[in-house]
């Protein structure tokens, strides 16, 4: 008899029922929008990245769809991390992991998060070391000097499985030095990638950039980058510690895409521009797809293939 396929996995000893959430990103800032993916098939709820302060982010337009993925340069909108606090045990009665998102505009304002938070029943903690469209404020994942202060201090507040959400990188000794900075802290998981920061989209008809904040650069999404997501999740699964996950991210928009991501060596997948762009039926069409796949290919689980990618 056929084995059923199972799509459960773990982030940071956190199991989740399926192998698929959200992004921290798109519709997942209001309440209304954190309960609607607790109601849908995503395997865990995942914040909008906080600030200390609410944020309205930045100018209009600060979204554009094209023809693979989409351009943005949204500036963190969100409620302010107290917001966050005080949904999280109605978040958690969907019955789900709930992963908070924290992103201060500092190191203080991240100890700050991340200890309001270890006092909280939420299941894990990504801090975004990756924001790639605030503007006069660096991202701490390009400078590895400042990842390393940053996990001394952040890594002491709390016992929750504590991840990192790093930029996209794109030479080998990148994936190497912050691998071997990675590999000396007691961290639970890496998501890997943010989008491609600074990235220029021109309307011809119009002459003008299609976004208005930063003169036009923004972070470019979805398939356009998922190779260089693809990437990053195989270069750093080669050269983390086993018991460091990864998420991956970046232009999974069917089950093929996160099977190729397993492949790669992510342990779970968050998608993004595809949740904004086809609503939450995605988490269930991706995983169903997923699934069928496995099926086809005689995998009883998706943790059979994880980081399983051939070599020549």
């Amino acid at each position: 008899m056929t084995r059923p396929t199972t799509l459960q996995s773990s982030i940071g000893q956190v199991t989740l029922d399926s192998y698929v959430m959200n992004a921290s990103g798109p519709r997942c800032s209001s309440a209304e929008e954190l309960h609607l993916i607790g109601r849908s098939n995503a395997a865990a709820i995942v914040t909008k990245s906080c600030t200390i302060l609410p944020r309205e982010g930045n100018a209009e337009p600060r979204y554009r769809d094209l023809e693979l993925g989409a351009i943005q340069s949204m500036g963190l909108p969100n409620l302010g991390y107290n917001a966050y606090l005080d949904l999280v045990p109605e978040l958690l009665e969907h019955n789900k992991p709930v992963v908070v998102s924290i992103s201060g505009l500092s190191l203080a304002d991240n100890e700050t998060m991340v200890k309001a938070f270890d006092g909280s029943d939420a299941s894990l903690l990504e801090v975004n070391f990756s924001c790639p469209n605030i503007a006069g404020k660096p991202q701490t994942a390009y400078d590895f000097e400042q990842v390393e202060n940053s996990l001394t201090r952040l890594c002491s507040l709390t016992d929750k499985p504590l991840g990192i959400k790093l930029a996209p990188y794109f030479d080998m000794s990148h994936f190497d030095s912050m691998a071997e900075i990675l590999n000396r802290f007691p961290i639970a998981f890496i998501s890997t990638i943010n989008s491609i920061g600074n990235t220029l989209i021109i309307d011809p008809q119009t002459e003008r950039a299609v976004i208005k904040p930063k003169g036009g650069f923004g972070g470019l999404c979805g398939q356009y980058v998922k190779p260089i997501g693809l990437a990053n999740v195989h270069a750093f699964r080669q050269r983390l510690r086993d018991d460091i996950d990864i998420v991956g991210v970046g232009g999974i928009y069917n089950g093929t895409d996160a099977f190729e991501y397993a492949l790669a060596g992510a342990s779970a997948v968050q998608v993004a521009t595809s949740f904004q762009q086809q609503g939450e039926g995605c988490f269930q069409r991706i995983n169903d797809e997923l699934a069928a796949l496995l099926e086809a290919k005689g995998y009883a689980s998706i943790k059979e293939v994880i980081g399983q990618l051939k070599a020549f």
